[in-house]
């Protein structure tokens, strides 16, 4: 996230208002965590990826950070979160990333372990090597090189046959609809759009135990962010029935950004998400979590 938007983040938390209520219609509100650490790389984590069990993540932050922890958790309340390793995303030639190219966005773990990261800055997806910290870009097309600077991939998800998922938070079709774009392994293609919802902007996105595409969405505005989680089966490799599971008034979270679906010891779907402090005092690092509907 670049400066200009910080600062405007600054205004609209000090004009904030207390947490009000949230619309639990279509998803049960559980918990959240507001997690701190004195390490000077701490804070700014734009995605998240969680184990199967709820024990174990793993988070990046948009300053090309990566981090591993686990999680001391009771039934519906995260009560710990210890860090058990960190590390800086490297260039292809193991240089540290810097200024643009560090924006690192997005996060995808696949089944085998086989770690994707989104970045913003310089538009580009990448293999992560978890024994070097070094990244290795795919093949893009020439769409990615015309997105807007701190307009493109937050989001990105892989399903179980390992395609990636992407999309850019800004910049729609002619249509005034999100495109998505998939890795197949070997090259893009832009299959399918998805319908804008309001003035929620694409940030982070999963495919879930279910099989089904889940988008986290969020609107800053001057009482506060607003967060909202969409969820589409996917048939034949197409959305359909898309369906609002939350919808956020100001100020209930802060800036959630990183989306993981998993499903919980009674087998019950849930929604962990992570919060964007920006690296401002004024800001918070929460896990908020949310049960969902089958």
């Amino acid at each position: 996230m670049r400066l200009s938007f910080a600062i405007s983040i600054i205004f609209t938390c000090l004009l904030a208002g207390s947490v009000v209520a949230v619309d639990t219609a279509k998803a049960t509100y559980l918990s959240s965590y507001s997690w701190d650490n004195s390490a000077p790389w701490f804070g700014g984590f734009s995605a998240l990826e969680i184990s199967a069990d709820g024990r174990n993540i793993t988070v990046l932050n948009d300053r090309g950070v990566i981090l591993t922890a686990r999680v001391s958790r009771t039934e519906t309340n995260i009560d710990d979160i210890e860090i058990t390793s960190s590390a800086r995303v490297l260039s292809s030639t193991g240089k540290t990333l810097r200024g643009l190219g560090a924006d690192s966005e997005g996060l995808a773990i696949a089944e085998d372990g086989t770690v994707f990261i989104s970045f913003e800055g310089i538009h580009r997806i990448a293999h992560y090597n978890r024994s070097d910290s070094t990244t290795s870009v795919l093949l893009h097309p020439d769409a990615f090189k015309k997105m807007a600077i701190n307009g493109s991939f937050e989001a990105l998800a892989i399903d179980n046959q390992n395609r990636l998922y992407t999309m850019p938070e800004s910049g729609l079709t002619a249509e005034r609809r999100i495109p998505v774009y998939r890795w197949n392994g070997r090259r893009w293609s832009q299959p399918f759009t998805l319908p804008k919802s309001g003035e929620f902007l694409p940030v982070g996105a999963d495919i879930g135990p279910d099989g089904r595409l889940y988008l986290l969405e969020r609107s800053a505005g001057i009482l506060g962010f607003r967060t909202q989680l969409r969820r589409w089966d996917m048939l034949g490799g197409q959305p359909s029935n898309g369906k609002v599971l939350i919808k956020t008034h100001s100020s209930t979270h802060d800036n959630l950004e990183g989306l993981s679906i998993w499903r919980d010891a009674d087998e019950k779907l849930r929604a962990t998400m992570v919060s964007d402090d920006n690296f401002l005092f004024i800001q918070r690092t929460e896990l908020v979590e949310y049960a969902l509907p089958d």
